[in-house]
């Protein structure tokens, strides 16, 4: 769509909501529920079976399927017209076409993602996100919307808490309108560690040692209370180091490029130096996983004096998602991808999990573009290869259960992953975890995944790989067994083996093992760059 032309359909929904056709507005129909059902369409961007829209909004009438119809005839005019039909309904589900229609909250959302803003358009972005969200459209009886309509205006304060965030952390804020902004913020997101840390800081800064001391014990035991990971030892006497997280950060670019079927892949590089190359593995995605408890010490740690790029697998993080061949050869089709887009002649090549088998695939078919290989938490076959019937059959109910039960708002199947991922996460680690999960891919995926995951097998590569190895191995990896890391190593010529003090499949940022492979990583590719 061209910049210059107005979308088609956009959806005011700060404060009461508004339809606009081509920039004009569009009057509402004055039934509550039809506008309510109309903007549940918009938000969900997907289809829903009819029967459950009836369970949503009319669970008490005697037609509720007249009642959806004659609903969705009111939303049928607003939105379709003789040359775009926006409404999808048949017999079974419905759905509102989302192709080309702007909604502001999701606007707001991905402008405070990419973009690095100035302080007037973040304060006129947190201007818009104080209007009440979907103001009028309550349905107090209907308990699923309104538990529905809750989370979504929880997701806006969470957006306030993001421009607040970023309006404290401004290079151009000044003094007195951080502290204000830190206040606000955690008014706002009482229960955030980052809204206390703050706003202990900013207190700091001004020489307010009282109430540092009294809030500090009013956060230590409302986030014991709550269970919640925090330390006033977390508070920062300045802020340099956040900063240069955010500087680094914003040099980060993120762009696009095809594999060899079409499928659109997108990779970041960010830093300087001699560059590494991380292959994709489950799960990552670009844009989130930058302030994750898990990667994210160790990405901004190896930017700080490399070339790093990454990128997100094909039906995962921001590269195309509904994609017909996920496959270990495409899995490393689409490194080679991503390497000839980037035009590095050589590299490291670094590979986690799963990551590790396509590092060792690519290595061997290109020695001369790979000046080392690094492979952490990795294995060279699969669940199925050589298995039993009773472990495939474990494996496939996971599967089955993972189709089930992944997306869900209750993460208990998604907490299967978690658990053996990093055993020693705490409550607020698990849950940023499991949220993740969600946000990088689709159920479907996640089982396709999984079951490609069971068929790797690179055993017979491990002899040709002719490149300086480093294999890092979690001693404690409750996931992919230390033992299989130090068959690796020893399976390939002249390969180094460096152990972690760690039962972490991914490692936490906060642990100490996180130094130790950041310290290696460094060091091994010093040598061999």
């Amino acid at each position: 769509m061209n910049s210059q032309t107005a979308p088609t359909l956009k959806f005011s929904l700060l404060g009461e909501p508004r339809l606009y056709r081509h920039g004009r507005p569009v009057d509402l129909p004055p039934s509550r529920k039809t506008r309510a059902l109309l903007c549940f369409l918009a938000l969900t961007g997907r289809p829903h079976r009819r029967s459950r829209l009836c369970e949503i909004f009319w669970p008490m009438p005697d037609d509720p399927r007249g009642a959806l119809r004659w609903s969705l005839s009111k939303v049928r005019q607003l939105v379709n017209q003789p040359d775009d039909e926006r409404l999808s309904a048949d017999r079974e589900r419905v759905s509102l076409l989302m192709d080309g229609v702007e909604i502001d909250v999701h606007q707001i959302s991905q402008q405070l993602k990419r973009e690095r803003l100035s302080l007037t358009e973040l304060e006129a972005l947190l201007s818009s996100l104080e209007e009440p969200f979907l103001d009028g459209i309550d349905l107090v009886e209907e308990q699923i919307f309104q538990q529905w309509l809750t989370a979504e205006r929880r997701e806006v304060i969470r957006l306030q808490g993001k421009a607040l965030k970023q309006l404290v952390t401004h290079p151009e804020a000044d003094i007195e309108r951080r502290l204000h902004w830190a206040r606000q913020w955690a008014d706002i997101e009482p229960m955030s560690p980052d809204s206390a840390t703050c706003l202990l800081s900013e207190l700091k800064r001004h020489g307010y040692m009282q109430d540092v001391a009294d809030l500090t014990q009013t956060y230590t035991d409302r986030f014991r209370n709550a269970g919640i990971a925090w330390s006033h030892d977390s508070v920062p006497s300045n802020p340099t180091e956040k900063h240069r997280r955010r500087d680094l950060l914003s040099q980060q670019k993120i762009a696009f490029c095809q594999a060899e079927d079409g499928v659109q892949l997108a990779y970041a590089t960010v830093g300087k130096g001699s560059p590494i190359i991380k292959a994709a593995n489950w799960l990552s995605h670009l844009e989130h996983d930058w302030d994750a408890p898990i990667w994210s010490p160790l990405f901004r740690e190896l930017a700080t004096e490399h070339r790093f790029i990454r990128y997100d697998e094909r039906g995962n993080g921001l590269s195309d998602w509904n994609v017909d061949d996920i496959s270990f050869e495409s899995f490393v089709s689409d490194l080679e991808a991503v390497v000839e887009a980037t035009a590095i002649d050589r590299f490291s090549l670094l590979g986690i999990s799963q990551g590790a088998a396509v590092s060792i695939e690519y290595a061997v078919r290109h020695p001369e573009r790979v000046s080392c290989l690094i492979l952490f938490g990795g294995y060279d076959a699969g669940w199925r290869v050589d298995a039993t019937e009773n472990v495939i059959a474990e494996r496939e109910a996971v599967m089955t259960l993972t189709q089930a039960g992944w997306g869900r708002d209750n993460p208990t199947y998604r907490q299967i992953f978690s658990s053996t991922f990093m055993p020693s996460a705490n409550t607020e680690e698990l849950a940023w975890f499991n949220e993740f999960q969600r946000l990088t891919t689709s159920p479907e995926n996640a089982v396709r995944f999984l079951s490609v995951f069971g068929d790797i097998d690179v055993r017979d590569k491990l002899a040709q790989v002719s490149v300086p190895t480093l294999v890092i191995h979690s001693l404690g990896d409750c996931r992919i067994p230390a033992s299989v890391g130090r068959n690796i190593a020893e399976q390939i010529p002249a390969a180094e083996f460096v152990g972690l003090d760690s039962d972490g499949h991914l490692l936490l940022g906060r642990e100490s093992a996180s130094r130790a492979f950041v310290d290696a990583v460094k060091a091994f590719t010093k040598r061999h760059a």
